[in-house]
Formats: C-alpha cells, structure tokens, sequence
C-alpha cells in the first residue's frame, strides 16, 4: 500500500470513528474490509477514467449516495450550504436590516427592519438603492442573490449607499454599519377576539422561546383567556425549541417528548416549569405542512388533552437529525433516532419505497380524496392509542390527525389569479400601489385598527392587476376573475397591510378567510363544545 493510500486510510477512519467528538464501537476487521473497498474504488477512477475526475465532487456525490440510501432525512450538506440552511434555525444574520424588492429593474426598500441599522440612519420604505459601495446597481438587471452578496457582511463592516428618495431634490448618501438583524419566527401575535390570542410560529429556532414569552406578555396584558396557536405550514426546526413551548402550555413533570434508536437510548423531556399559558383554552393549527418539531408539540398538547388539534393531517416527520460537521466545513445530518409523543405513538410515516415516493406523498393525499373528505384516511387498528387523561383514541404512523377536520377550501382559487401570482404580477401591483400612494395612506390609516375597519381594494386596483396580466401574457378570464374576486380582494389588502404596518398585520387581514381560524375562534370560545371534544 502507498503511503498516499496509508495517510487516506488512517485519515478516513480518524474522522468516521470520531466525528463529532465521540467515539464507535465498530467491528474492526469489517470496518477495514469495506473501508477498503470503498478507497479502491476511489483510487480505480482516479487512475483509469477516461476523463479528468473532480475529486472533491467524487467524495461529495459518494457521501450523497450513501446517506440517500438510509432515509429520507439523512442529508449532506456542503460548506457553502452550512451558513445559509443554518439562518432561519439560528434566527439572525449580518446585513444592513432591510426587506427589498427590485421593481423595475430598481432596487426598493420595502421597509427597513425596526430597530436595524439602515432604520437607524434613516432609510425609509419606498427609498430606491442607486449605488452600493460606489458601484452603479440601478437598470443594470440586478439580481436578488447579488444584492445578499453586496449588503450582507460582518458585523462591524460599513455600507455605502446612495438613495433616491421622493420629494427630495438630490441624491441621498448613507452610510450603514451591518449588524446582526434577527429573523423572526413568531410572525403574528394579536387579540383575535376580546378574550381569545392567536400566535403564529413559521419555526422553531433558537430565538422562538423568546419570541413566544414576549408574544404570551403583550396578550396577556391584553386579558387574555384562549388561545390559538398557528403552526400551519411550519415545517419544523430544534427539537429544543418545540420542547420550550410545549413546556409553556402543560403542566410540570409530564412527559413531553421522548426520543429512541438502535445507537439512541431513550431519553424523556419532560415538563420542568410553571408555564405562561397552562390554564386557558387552547387550540392547535395544523395542516400537511406542519412537520417535526410542530408534530413534537402538537402530539404533546393532544395526548395529554390539553387542548383541540384542528385542520388536516400533519406531515409525518418523526426522525431526529444530529448534525455532525466535516474538517472541510461541510456537515452531516444524519437520523439516530424516533421521537415519540408522550401516548408512545411514531408519527413517522412509510419511507421505504425510496425518497421520490416519499416526498411525493403530500401529492397523493390530494389525489385521493384526504385534503377533502376526512373518511378517506385510514390508519391501522395496530397503531392505535388512547390519550392519557380521557382515554381518547389516536393515532401514530403518518402524522397528527386533527380533532377536528377542516377540508381544504379550493372554491376561491382558480388558475388565473394562481398565474397572477405565480408571474409575480400581484407583488409588483402592490409595491407600485403602496410606493405611489404611501404618504396618503399613512396620513389616511394611523392605525391598523382604521386600516382593517375602512380600507376597501378599489375596482380600479383590480383592473390595474387584470391589465398587468395582460402584458406578462396572461389573458383576462371573466368566469375565473369572479370565482377569486373576494380572495383576491383580501390578498391584496393583506399585502398593502404588511407594507404599511407589519407581518402580524397580514395575517391578521388574511386570516379571515380561513375555515380553520374562524372555527378554532368558535370552539374556544364555546366551552360546552370545547370540554365535549376533549372527553
């Protein structure tokens, strides 16, 4: 053996039996026997290919393979991925704090985020970016990917800008020091009735505890009494996090979660403190969006009967990921275990026909009938559990099934206005509605609660959607425009209200054309049929 072939070897099984700081127990005489088939073939393509080999893409594309063959979840990631896919989970990045839009072919401040560094110099929504750093970016077909590059950076480094500003005569210059600027996921908090919150959470990352008591402490200086959490379309995050917030809604000491594999022995999260919301009426969101860590806390909320699961069946995420990282950077996600809600259920659902017909299976609940009609679920007798105060009967083995079931509501949607939307017409109507009209609409609506109670979408800003449509080639349909009026009508008001105030404020606007909200609203705050779901 080569000494090149000597260092590889030693290398490889450094980094396999140690990575992430712990050591296997592994059968040596196998592990050499396989580790050496796996250098050899390395070592064959690398002399006897036809053509040049990327090494570094061999040994990636190798690792790919092999994890692809486990589950579905067991991921590679490469060096240039690790930062960007770990953003929303550390809940911040390093920028100059603003949302933007390229309206066109101009770069426009939707709106710089409050308490941010461009907020603090005094950037404001509607501000065109001309320059960054000296260099020319307007009318140039910019790109949203090369704007990240030129305004994100290290905290502590400087931005130059120079801004166009309506009203203002001259060109305006700035300049901004990046900072850290936090990525929320607690996207809405607000009063939806006198005695009833309602919080949406969009994931669990590090910051979303914080996030969540800071939510809980602004209702409850509003009285409240129920509450609504949204974890519809939350795809997931931190097991931590999912265990804080459950931890918040049920009582000490109970079991929470638990977690088990073959190399994985079990381990319980319980419930350890006095939490901010564990009296109260409570309703849970779901919808086959909402994976891992919102299954995590709804199966907790719905065994222990705490509070009513309404909407769809979930996703069907039950394997925990650890993340181990590579010498290069690069990062491994590999499933070691199951969790388990508090009943004992795997919510897991079948992986074993390969990752296409997994991650196809959403697909196939709407072309059976599921998103629609409740009775097309079935769940096997074998996976049955009762709750652990009631008795009631769930279900593990694909997910959290609602207690109440909202079908999905397809009556407002039709292809034209999803072309609409899919074109990008509607965000570049509203931009250009709000850039035009936002010094009368913020002298007109002070407040949201006058924004929600007068403002109408005018017939002239639809017809100015419709012919915008034309332009991007998507013809007029009479039938279909009349089918989706009063969704569009809302969408379009829920965006001017996220431009003018904030994100809280969109769903608060779009809310009200959701079956599931309006329903969780009723059971709340109905106590005979509140307490009669839970017996």
């Amino acid at each position: 053996m080569s000494l090149k072939s000597k260092i590889l070897k030693g290398y490889w099984s450094i980094v396999i039996l140690t990575i992430g700081g712990f050591l296997f127990n592994v059968n040596a005489q196998s592990f050499d026997k396989e580790l050496h088939k796996l250098q050899m073939t390395y070592q064959l393509v690398n002399t006897f290919y036809v053509d040049t080999v990327k090494q570094g893409q061999l040994v990636e594309e190798a690792i790919v393979g092999m994890l692809k063959s486990l589950d579905p979840h067991s991921v590679y990631i490469s060096a240039d991925e690790v930062a960007a896919m770990n953003e929303p989970l550390d809940g911040s990045f390093q920028g100059i704090g603003i949302q933007f839009n390229i309206l066109n072919d101009t770069l426009m401040v939707v709106s710089p985020i409050i308490g941010g560094p461009s907020e603090k110099v005094g950037i404001l929504a509607g501000d065109r970016i001309v320059t960054i750093d000296g260099k020319n970016v307007a009318g140039i077909g910019l790109k949203n990917s090369e704007v990240f590059k030129m305004l994100r950076g290290e905290k502590g480094t400087k931005v130059k800008l120079r801004i166009d500003r309506k009203g203002e005569m001259d060109v305006l210059n700035f300049v901004v020091v990046r900072d850290k600027i936090p990525i929320h996921s607690v996207e809405s908090a607000y009063m939806a009735t006198p005695q009833t919150g309602y919080v949406k959470i969009t994931r669990f990352a590090a910051n979303t505890h914080d996030e969540f008591l800071k939510a809980l402490d602004q209702l409850e200086k509003e009285n409240i009494k129920n509450l609504i959490l949204d974890l519809r379309g939350n795809t997931g995050g931190y097991l931590k996090a999912a265990i804080d917030i459950a931890d918040e809604l049920i009582d000490s000491d109970r079991l929470l979660v638990y977690t088990q594999g073959i190399n994985s022995k079990r381990r319980d999260h319980n419930a350890k403190r006095k939490g901010e919301f564990e009296k109260g009426n409570l309703v849970v969101l779901m919808d086959e969006g909402s994976a891992s860590a919102s299954e995590i806390v709804a199966g907790a909320i719905q065994d222990w009967d705490r509070g009513i699961v309404i909407g769809r069946r979930s996703y069907g995420k039950g394997l925990v990921q650890r993340p181990f990282a590579l010498p290069d950077g690069s990062m491994i996600r590999l499933t070691i275990a199951q969790y388990y809600t508090p009943s004992g259920r795997c919510i897991q659902k079948e992986y074993t026909n390969g990752a296409d017909a997994y991650h196809h299976e959403i697909v196939d609940r709407y072309v059976h009938g599921e998103m629609s009609n409740m009775d097309s679920i079935q769940f096997d007798d074998s996976l049955k559990y009762n709750t652990l105060v009631s008795g009631r009967t769930v279900y593990g083995g694909g997910g959290i099934m609602p207690d109440v079931f909202i079908p999905i509501d397809t009556t407002l949607y039709s292809d034209y206005y999803r072309d609409l939307v899919a074109s990008g017409v509607v965000n570049r109507v509203i931009l250009s509605y709000v850039d035009e009209n936002r010094k009368q609409l913020k002298k007109n609506f002070l407040s949201f609660e006058k924004f929600d109670q007068q403002f109408l979408i005018s017939d002239e800003l639809i017809n100015k959607l419709v012919s915008e449509g034309e332009k991007q080639d998507i013809k007029k349909n009479d039938e279909e425009l009349k089918i989706s009026e009063k969704l569009m009508r809302v969408q379009l008001k829920a965006l001017i209200a996220r431009d003018l105030f904030n994100t809280s404020e969109y769903f608060e606007t779009i809310n009200m054309l959701s079956e599931a909200y309006m329903k969780a609203i009723e059971l709340v705050e109905t106590k005979k049929e509140y307490t009669q779901l839970l017996k």
